[in-house]
């Protein structure tokens, strides 16, 4: 019978979240005849007594499993020799800070399964991922952000309340002007911050709507690649021509700051595309946005203002776009206040482990636990014996610093 341990999340700052719920780790047990064992966490936001109640075991040491299941990178100390784990390792981008890790995982003959890199084999869209958390949180921590820098209401943070339920009873606070807000991105990210827009009863409109139009209430739009970059050389817009080439686009997002009062940025950012706009544009008379909730939050990324992810107990600081300078956030009026939190889905932590647990239950445990036939696990997996797998050894470089 194989053995699988959730295992504690020992990454500063803390993560409350688990890949599985208690009830679905015993369900995991009952559907695929295997072993669950709980490594015992005093930051989990499911406490132990939720596991023993589901019959599952709690344990200091998980030596003895085969697969280790977590959530965020396990520092390198923690990393016990070959086994398989899974977690976000934050390595396929070649991030500096995650290098060693990457080293430890080949020297320790771990293999690796990425969540980041398990794909859909018909769609080749990500299966598991907490996106659609990241911009509940995120929207929700935006909405937030503007209440406190005008003095508008005041509300519990998502972190505060219980659950996803708990904080939506906090919508019936917020009480908005006639405000503009932009939203870039149409994946989960972006239909978890829709989902809050339509929850505060706050009206979409279409992006020419958006630019054109005045309105006696608060309104959104949702702006995808097409809505804000233009072909250098003229022509329409070709979403496939972007996605590889986007360097031969350029932003034109500057008419939408001009008018909107807010920016929830939820659209993936490749390195090589257009920044969504400069430092030198902030300054100007015209620009008009004042509460940015960058929760890509790619640091000097898309957006100048981005330039730390802030933290859940300290979620906001402000831009001072004629420095170039971070500020404490509300301290002029000119400035931008950012919420820039790099990890939102921690914020609501029952709701978010519940929904990626369904999907490890349903369309990634199958895989592994089978024979993979469709490779879904073979093709996430970054390392195994000491090396590389095919697939990630563009990455051999990175592991050797150069």
């Amino acid at each position: 019978m194989k053995q699988i341990a959730i295992i504690r999340e020992d990454k500063i700052p803390i993560d409350k979240r688990s890949p599985l719920t208690p009830s679905q780790a015993k369900e995991v047990e009952k559907r695929f005849g295997v072993n669950i064992k709980v490594q015992k966490s005093d930051v989990r936001v499911f406490k132990a007594d939720e596991f023993i109640h589901n019959d599952l075991k709690m344990v200091d040491d998980v030596s003895d499993c085969e697969i280790l299941l977590g959530v965020k990178e396990v520092p390198i100390e923690k990393l016990i020799p070959e086994k398989t784990y899974f977690f976000f390792s934050h390595t396929i981008k070649e991030q500096a800070y995650n290098r060693n890790l990457l080293r430890a995982v080949l020297d320790k003959k771990i293999r690796l399964i990425d969540y980041e890199c398990l794909l859909d084999p018909k769609t080749k869209q990500r299966i598991v991922a907490f996106g659609r958390f990241a911009g509940i949180v995120g929207a929700y921590n935006t909405i937030w952000t503007f209440g406190k820098r005008y003095n508008l209401f005041k509300l519990r943070r998502a972190h505060e309340c219980y659950d996803l339920a708990d904080m939506q009873s906090e919508y019936k606070k917020v009480k908005l002007p006639a405000i503009k807000i932009a939203i870039t991105g149409g994946g989960r990210v972006a239909k978890g911050a829709i989902e809050v827009m339509y929850g505060l009863g706050i009206l979409k409109v279409t992006p020419f709507e958006f630019l054109n139009e005045r309105f006696e209430r608060p309104v959104f739009t949702q702006l995808n690649s097409h809505d804000y970059h233009e072909r250098k050389e003229g022509g329409d817009f070709n979403r496939e021509e972007f996605h590889k080439n986007p360097g031969a686009y350029r932003a034109d997002f500057l008419k939408y700051a001009k008018v909107a009062d807010v920016l929830i940025a939820c659209a993936f950012w490749d390195p090589r595309a257009p920044v969504l706009f400069k430092r030198e544009d902030a300054v100007r008379a015209e620009f008009k946005m004042r509460v940015i909730g960058d929760i890509t939050c790619d640091i000097e990324g898309s957006i100048p203002s981005t330039k730390k992810p802030s933290t859940i107990d300290d979620p906001i600081y402000d831009y001072n776009p004629d420095a170039d300078t971070l500020e404490p956030p509300f301290s002029v009026e000119s400035n931008l206040t950012v919420m820039a939190v790099d990890n939102l889905p921690c914020e609501l932590p029952r709701d978010a482990s519940e929904s990626f647990g369904r999907e490890m239950i349903d369309r990634v445990l199958p895989h592994l636990l089978n024979n993979d036939p469709e490779e879904v696990i073979k093709n996430a997996t970054i390392a195994e014996n000491g090396k590389l797998t095919e697939r990630f050894s563009y990455l051999q470089d990175y592991v050797d610093g150069n």
